[in-house]
């Protein structure tokens, strides 16, 4: 009995010997830890220098004639800063969200033909949140051009009529439109990068004012702004 034991552990070693060495033969190795796999940070930080450059109105509508503003109105310029927020769903598809607030004067289109010899009408901040899906094009190296569309919902706040001029009681209402976008990213290396940025915003807000005290004034002010922006862009 002891002898057969002997015999069958005798086998027992030469088998697991002669597998280890057919392992051996054919290049296995132990399993070991697998080098960790590079992690996708979807999140991008621009801050930039933006001018929005607005429209006007061609149309206003009076409660009685007054030549000061019967030709139009017109909103001026402001140049600001600004942050947007990225987030990339892949590496080719992302959205956008900028903040930022700006100020605008309006003035009459046509100060020669003002019976006040003034073109002031008044002025407004202007909060413009504005979320775009974008595509961005990732075979050009540094070179990072996209293309986006999407909403905006513009806050009119802290109007303040020209009571000089006479006007008084301005009221720009909020109003939602459309948004077209493109740009791009030159990257200098991982993080760091530089970016232009051009939007064009399709908004109609309704404005209304009082001239001279008693004639009521509205206006649908097709302002349509561009928004121009050159910045810092940081990639996470």
């Amino acid at each position: 009995m002891s002898f057969t034991v002997r015999g069958l552990a005798a086998a027992a070693l030469l088998a697991t010997t002669a597998m280890s060495a057919q392992a051996a033969d054919l290049g296995y190795k132990k399993p070991g830890v697998l080098p960790a796999l590079a992690t996708f940070n979807p999140w991008m930080i621009r801050v930039r220098a933006i001018g929005v450059i607005g429209g006007g109105a061609d149309r206003v509508t009076l409660g009685a004639p007054v030549n000061a503003i019967q030709n139009g109105l017109k909103v001026g310029a402001s140049f600001v800063p600004e942050l947007d927020i990225t987030y990339f769903f892949t590496k080719n598809i992302a959205a956008e969200l900028i903040l930022g607030t700006s100020h605008h004067n309006i003035k009459t289109k046509n100060q020669l033909t003002t019976t006040t010899g003034v073109s002031g009408v008044g002025s407004t901040w202007v909060l413009p949140p504005t979320l775009t899906l974008q595509y961005h094009f990732t075979d050009f190296g540094a070179f990072k051009p996209y293309v986006g569309v999407g909403v905006n919902y513009t806050i009119f706040y802290g109007e303040n009529p020209k009571q000089a001029n006479g006007f008084t009681k301005l009221r720009i209402e909020s109003a939602a439109g459309l948004a077209a976008q493109v740009g791009f990213d030159y990257m200098v290396n991982k993080n760091w990068g530089f970016n232009v940025d051009v939007k064009k915003l399709y908004l109609r807000p309704i404005a209304k004012t009082t001239f001279g005290g008693a004639v009521p004034v509205k206006a649908k002010v097709n302002l349509d702004p561009w928004i121009l922006g050159v910045g810092v862009t940081y990639k996470f």
